[in-house]
């Protein structure tokens, strides 16, 4: 499975691969631009889209079960395990 930030990220890498033919200047600002944001998406994003799937995972584990159970599996465990085989 893939984050919705991990698919974004595939479709903007395949759409800059397809801009590799007869670049002219506009495909050259075009995929200069997509580029900066693959390059935004890697250096924030993912982490963003991780901590806030984490605190959701959290949040769920207290909302729904009762007070003494212990949840097995870390917020990052749960991450790791999900999305991460994917990238």
């Amino acid at each position: 499975m893939k984050t919705a930030m991990q698919e974004l990220k595939d479709k903007i890498q395949h759409a800059i691969e397809q801009l590799n033919e007869e670049l002219n200047e506009y495909k050259a600002g075009y995929k200069q631009c997509l580029i900066n944001i693959q390059n935004d998406i890697d250096s924030q994003m993912l982490e963003m889209e991780k901590e806030q799937m984490m605190d959701a995972f959290v949040e769920c584990w207290k909302a729904n079960m009762p007070d003494g159970f212990e949840c097995k599996l870390s917020a990052d465990e749960y991450y790791n395990q999900t999305y991460k085989s994917e990238q």
